[in-house]
This record gives C-alpha cells, sequence and structure tokens, in this order.
C-alpha cells in the first residue's frame, strides 16, 4: 500500500466555519449546565453519543429543525468569556487540524442581546480573536455575515458596521442562511457597501438550490468567494465562468452530506470542480452538529474522490491564495505546504 502524508500536518487556510458552529461539543454541554439551558433531546444525545443528530434540510422542515438545533447551541454564548473561549478553542482545533489562517464567520446580531448591544458584541469577537491570535501565533480574522431571511436593511446596517471595524480584523461580508428565502439581489447595496469598503464578497450560494444561486451570486454581489458552490457542477458554463474569474467556492464535504445535498461522499463533486479548474476552499462549516473538523474534509477527498498528496497540497494551495491573509502569511503557508509534500510520506 502507497504510504500518505498526514492531513492534519498539511498547512491550509479554513474559510469557512460558522461561528457557534464551531463549537467542541464538551463546551456546549458545559455551557448549557451552567446557565440551566435545556437542550433538545436530538442535541443532547448528538453530543453525548459522539454521532451527530440527522440533520436533512433539503425541505423548510428539515432546514427549520437544523436551526433550531443551531439557535439552541447559540443562547448558550451569553458573556465576553463565553465568546473568548470559543474562539481560543476554534483556532486550537484548527492548528492542531494545520490550519494557519482562519476567517470565523458571525452575524453579530445574534448575541448582541446578551453582550450589550451590536457594536459591543462585534468589539468582543473581535477583541477575543485579537489575544487568540497573539496567544496561538494562528492568522485569525472576521467575516461578518447578514442572514437572508431577515429584511436587506439589516444587513445594510451589518455592512457598514462591518466596514467601520475593517482596521480591526473584519476582512469580508457574507449572508448566510436558508438560500430559498431571499433573493441575492436583495442584498446588493449590502454587499456594494462592503465592496467599496475594501470587505471581500463571500455569500452562500449552490447548495440547497441549484446553479441559478451561484450565478446570482456573482451577477448581484459580485462574489469573490462563494460559500458551497457546490451545485455549480450541474453547469458546465458556470463552472468555466467560476475558474475564469478564479472564484473560490468553500466547499463543505461533510455539511454537504450531512443536510442531504448530496447522499454519500463521493456524491460531493470535488474532482469536477477540482478538474474544471474551479478553486476550493474546504471547510467544516459547523463540526458542531456535522461531527468533523478541518482535516476530516481533506480526508475525504483522499478516500473517496482519489485525491492524491500532491492533488491535496494544490487544495490546500487554493484555499490559502482564496484566503484575505497578507502576502507574507500567504507566502509562509505555500511554502510549508511545498515542504510537507517533499517530506516522505509515511
Amino acid at each position: 500500500m502507497e504510504r500518505v502524508r498526514d492531513v492534519s500536518e498539511l498547512p491550509k487556510a479554513h474559510l469557512h466555519l460558522h461561528f457557534t458552529g464551531s463549537m467542541r461539543p464538551a463546551t456546549l454541554l458545559e455551557l448549557a449546565d451552567k446557565y440551566g439551558v435545556r437542550l433538545p433531546e436530538a442535541l443532547t444525545d448528538a453530543l453525548t453519543g459522539g454521532e451527530p443528530p440527522r440533520l436533512r434540510a433539503t425541505d423548510e422542515r428539515g432546514w427549520f429543525r437544523f436551526q433550531r438545533l443551531y439557535d439552541a447551541a447559540r443562547s448558550c454564548l451569553r458573556e465576553p468569556e463565553d465568546i473568548r473561549r470559543l474562539v481560543r478553542e476554534a483556532a486550537e482545533e484548527d492548528l492542531r487540524d494545520g490550519s494557519g489562517w482562519l476567517e470565523i464567520q458571525v452575524d453579530p446580531t445574534s448575541y448582541a442581546p446578551r453582550l450589550g448591544g451590536l457594536i459591543p458584541a462585534l468589539e468582543i469577537i473581535l477583541d477575543a480573536v485579537d489575544t487568540t491570535v497573539r496567544e496561538t501565533g494562528i492568522g485569525m480574522r472576521v467575516l461578518v455575515a447578514a442572514n437572508r431571511v431577515k429584511h436587506p436593511l439589516d444587513a445594510r446596517t451589518l455592512a457598514r458596521l462591518a466596514v467601520r471595524y475593517a482596521d480591526r480584523g473584519v476582512v469580508g461580508f457574507g449572508l448566510s442562511n436558508d438560500e430559498r428565502r431571499g433573493m441575492a439581489r436583495d442584498f446588493d447595496r449590502a454587499f456594494s457597501i462592503a465592496r467599496d469598503g475594501g470587505l471581500l464578497s463571500a455569500p452562500h450560494g449552490g447548495e440547497l438550490t441549484g446553479p441559478a444561486s451561484v450565478r446570482d451570486c456573482l451577477d448581484d454581489l459580485d462574489a469573490d468567494r462563494i460559500g458551497h458552490g457546490v451545485r455549480a457542477a450541474e453547469d458546465p458554463r458556470l463552472l468555466k465562468r467560476l475558474a475564469d474569474r478564479q472564484v473560490t467556492c468553500e466547499v463543505c464535504p461533510t455539511s454537504n452530506v450531512a443536510l442531504g445535498v448530496y447522499e454519500k461522499p463521493e456524491d460531493v463533486p470535488l474532482r469536477r470542480l477540482f478538474d474544471a479548474g474551479v478553486p476550493m476552499a474546504l471547510g467544516a462549516d459547523d463540526p458542531l452538529l456535522f461531527g468533523a473538523r478541518l482535516a476530516a474534509q481533506y480526508e475525504i477527498a483522499r478516500e473517496y474522490h482519489a485525491f492524491t498528496d500532491a492533488e491535496l497540497a494544490e487544495l490546500a494551495r487554493q484555499s490559502v491564495r482564496g484566503s484575505a491573509a497578507p502576502e507574507d502569511r500567504k507566502d509562509e503557508l505555500l511554502s510549508g505546504i511545498d515542504a510537507w509534500l517533499t517530506a516522505p510520506a509515511g
């Protein structure tokens, strides 16, 4: 059997990780106990049993169930010390998986009621990131995301806030939640504000709906990156467009299977996107609910899609190139990828 290199030692960037969803299961159980929060039985069983909950979300009822579990977890983040702990532990998990750069995605309005308001919530998060960067050495920044089920005016408020804190660690602006609700074009003004302020445009698209969702992100939101984007594989012309523009798709294989976008890991179109020249950044999305972190996504590419070590190294390079990391950090990570590939396997 051919010996292969350890993907947890492969330097990489992590561009698709949601804030609450980055929590360790043990941390959530501890915080729930601390605050007397009764978690849904399905979530408690999953956290204590080590198996992620069944979250098929390709219909509205399934997505509502996913959101209910996510909201229950978010309700356990109540004090600045909880935020600091989450950020620190997310960084530690990423470092363990070989990540040298992490862009964590957050909608600060979700935490504002318990943290003193929208601005204090974002400042607490950014301060936690600054402290974590100093203490761990990881490169880490924040991507502020609007919620597409809320009013577009809320998104504009968030975009202005994100731009205001661009010099404090905010590097991008996103759009999350159920893409079957809320058209991309409704949020074009918010994304224009963000882009004019120097932020990356990184909306979700092409996950629960098809290629049209990805096209809308490109046409209406001028996306630099697409959160997920896997359904673009159904349209050869769209694949070429993504490849020609070098728009990075933040592909999350474990999440895609857990939510029923694809039935099996081998159905996720990693090979089709890769062979078409579409840049990818593999991501864990919400490991709290899906049960797998960053390195596991590279293992899926190896085990189910026959990616060689050289191809895995190229995936890692694509994640670095698609990031908002400064050039010196990119150079450091790219050199580390080359070193990983030239080191003896096994």
